[in-house]
């Protein structure tokens, strides 16, 4: 699969790229970031880490997933990630950032990019992220988006040694597009 190249006004959405392992270690080695993200995301976050990362996304010939390149520098992610079976027309957007850059509308600009990717560029109709409760900067990027919160999973996650909820958030291609601007 061609991977997109989305230049933004704040970022541009790229591939990744093998240089990107000092950058990724930089950026990734953080506990505030992985304590919102799924346990495969480690920390501390070494350079072993950002090699099998790199390696694994460049195997990787069915989900979209990009670097979040900031002045030049690697400094988080986003990907697109296909279900299967009778999920098949869903797709999970996950994303994370340096805390560097954290509420300067970074995220927000590349999740309205990768929503406009989805669903010009898929056969996905309907995309959703899952957000843990201590993580409302996240679950306001994707309410900017037209995304719906449309269920509160309670005690689901297990994240550090404490239970919790999980809001899973949607959007439907019907209602991006009623929302979208003329010119998509």
């Amino acid at each position: 699969m061609q991977l997109p190249r989305i230049n933004l006004d704040k970022a541009i959405l790229r591939p990744w790229q093998e240089d990107d392992a000092p950058a990724l270690v930089k950026h990734a080695n953080n506990p505030r970031i992985a304590s919102n993200l799924r346990d495969a995301f480690p920390y501390p976050y070494t350079l072993s880490d950002a090699g099998k990362w790199l390696n694994m996304v460049g195997d990787n010939m069915e989900d979209v997933i990009l670097a979040i390149e900031v002045k030049g520098e690697a400094a988080g992610g986003i990907g697109l990630h296909g279900l299967k079976d009778v999920y098949r027309y869903n797709g999970e957007i996950g994303y994370w950032l340096s805390e560097h850059h954290w509420g300067k509308g970074i995220m927000s600009e590349a999740v309205e990019a990768m929503v406009d990717y989805a669903f010009t560029q898929t056969r996905w109709i309907r995309l959703f992220a899952c957000i843990f409760e201590n993580n409302p900067s996240s679950m306001r990027v994707l309410e900017k988006n037209g995304f719906r919160l449309e269920a509160v999973h309670r005690k689901t996650v297990m994240k550090e040694g404490v239970l919790l909820d999980e809001h899973l958030y949607a959007l439907l291609k019907e209602q991006w597009k009623s929302a979208a601007s003329p010119q998509r």
